[in-house]
């Protein structure tokens, strides 16, 4: 097993130890994806894996394993959107794993560009589910935001907000006082391929701070941090 927490997101990949991954992985470390491979008896059964997945791909397609079980066991220790992998003489127990607890599967052959798709896809998924979440937390802080208004309410004013800039917000917010990067910033708005629009970025980030701050030079809320980061501070 290997990973440890960085901005790349973190695929669990649980299959047969007797079972090559090292091209599933080197595949979806291509694509910018870190990767933890699991024997499927140590994932199902326990959270010793050690790291809380963003992402998990469960290989159903070897009969030597009981995907449906393990899939219901991994459920019971995390959140995070399931996708199993079929071969297509096994495509047949799809249902069976959904219900399981699954929320996606992918049947073989499909190219690895595909797959690292669908993951992304399940990403900004559950980033959006985060998000949602983390606005009804915002009620009781200092800042408060009202997505389907797109009002910000900063110590009693209330301003209005366009959906960028709201959607900006949400993304520092779910990560209150730790610094996001300008490509960490620009991949979860604009997606991984968005490190050009750096500039677009800064123009929204003082905007923002326009509406955001009593003294935009010197911000109590949203700020710079030295190395080309920012951070939202909700205290």
């Amino acid at each position: 097993m290997s990973g440890a927490f960085s901005a790349q997101p973190l695929v669990l990949v649980v299959e047969d130890e007797r079972r090559a991954g090292r091209s599933l992985v080197s595949s979806l470390a291509s694509f910018g994806f870190r990767t933890l491979q699991a024997p499927a008896r140590v994932a199902a059964l326990t959270r010793a894996v050690g790291h809380e997945p963003d992402v998990v791909l469960v290989d159903a397609s070897d009969p030597d394993i009981d995907a449906v079980g393990i899939t219901t066991r991994i459920r019971d220790w995390t959140s995070a959107p399931i996708v199993a992998i079929f071969d297509a003489a096994r495509a047949g127990r799809r249902a069976a794993i959904l219900d399981a607890g699954a929320n996606d599967y992918v049947v073989r052959p499909f190219a690895q560009g595909d797959l690292a798709a669908r993951i992304r896809v399940w990403l900004r998924q559950k980033a959006r589910m985060q998000a949602q979440r983390f606005a009804l937390d915002m009620a009781t802080e200092r800042l408060r935001i009202d997505r389907d208004r797109r009002t910000l309410v900063v110590d009693g004013r209330e301003v209005h907000i366009t959906p960028l800039e709201c959607k900006l917000l949400l993304v520092l917010a779910h990560n209150p006082g730790r610094t996001l990067t300008e490509d960490q910033i620009l991949a979860a708005l604009w997606g991984s391929k968005a490190s050009t629009r750096a500039q677009y970025l800064r123009a929204h980030v003082r905007q923002l701070r326009l509406k955001l701050e009593k003294d935009p030079t010197r911000p109590r809320y949203l700020v710079t941090e030295a190395g080309g980061g920012y951070r939202l501070n909700l205290g």
